[in-house]
């Protein structure tokens, strides 16, 4: 045979660093391989630090109005990733110079010892654009502060990106629907000399899809940040994270929508957006 890929494997083998891997065998005879390799280390003791960025009020100069509600949003977040285990800061009405410098800082720390780390920006925004009190900046310029290549104590370790903030000024009208209501053998134990993409590792959860509004209740909150609690608080413990992700985008897009009293602004709707460049499956227990 000239492929090196064995057709007829054993029920079960041992790989390079000692782990066994079990083959789940159905009525077809497929299987699938288990392997811990898939899956982030976390340590409970040690989850990782979560910084909140959360800006409010905007020098007149920018043209923004205060963003009433985005309290509510920081304290349920503070209480959802504490509770995950992480170490949570929250910086309130910070410029572009300041929010740089914190995530900077960040970034300059010893993650040696943490699982994960996480970053949740409240604020206006643009595509591609958050806003400090005095201006707008380019979200990259923050999030490529821990790529692997500068921040060294992270690599090979989820980065976590959560933006409650528009990226766009489009509506989304939403459509009427009829149905339904509202295995690699290059780990890093058994290889440590293998390179990994400096952008691996990292997710990106935007409040809505590029070029959209993104909608906040004065009262209760952003819809994005109300469903990823609600979400968080029942399932964070469970549930992989890009599971818990999609049943925030399920919440968002049915359990909310519009109200005004001006036509243009009333009954729209909103979608999540996840980017993800995660490499393993992440899971908070």
């Amino acid at each position: 045979m000239q492929s090196g890929v064995a057709l007829n494997e054993e029920p079960s083998r041992t790989n390079r660093d000692g782990h066994m891997q079990e083959q789940d065998y159905s009525s077809e005879s497929h299987y699938r391989i288990v392997s811990p390799t898939f899956r982030y280390k976390m340590t409970p003791q040690h989850v990782g630090m979560c910084v909140i960025i959360n800006n409010k009020n905007f020098d007149e100069k920018t043209g923004m109005n205060v963003r009433n509600g985005t309290d509510r949003d920081a304290g349920e977040l503070f209480k959802c990733f504490q509770s995950l285990g992480f170490d949570v800061f929250i910086y309130n009405d910070q410029t572009c110079e300041k929010m740089e410098r914190l995530l900077r800082e960040a970034s300059e720390e010893d993650h040696s010892n943490s699982s994960c780390f996480a970053c949740i920006l409240l604020s206006h925004g643009e595509e591609g654009m958050i806003y400090g009190t005095d201006g707008s900046m380019p979200i990259k310029s923050m999030t490529s502060l821990f790529r692997g290549d500068k921040c060294k104590s992270l690599v090979g370790k989820p980065k976590l990106f959560f933006i409650q903030a528009c990226r766009g000024s489009e509506f989304d009208d939403g459509i009427q629907t009829d149905s339904g209501p509202p295995n690699d053998n290059l780990e890093t134990d058994a290889n440590p000399r293998h390179k990994i993409p400096v952008e691996a590792d990292f997710l990106f959860a935007y409040s809505t899809v590029p070029g959209y509004y993104s909608w906040r209740n004065p009262g209760r909150g952003s819809w994005f940040v109300q469903a990823l609690c609600n979400v968080l608080s029942e399932f964070g413990k469970q549930l992989e994270i890009m599971q818990i992700l999609t049943r925030v985008n399920y919440t968002v897009a049915t359990s909310f929508e519009s109200w005004s009293e001006d036509p243009r602004f009333s009954e729209k709707k909103q979608i999540p957006c996840v980017v993800s460049m995660l490499t393993k499956e992440l899971y908070f227990n």
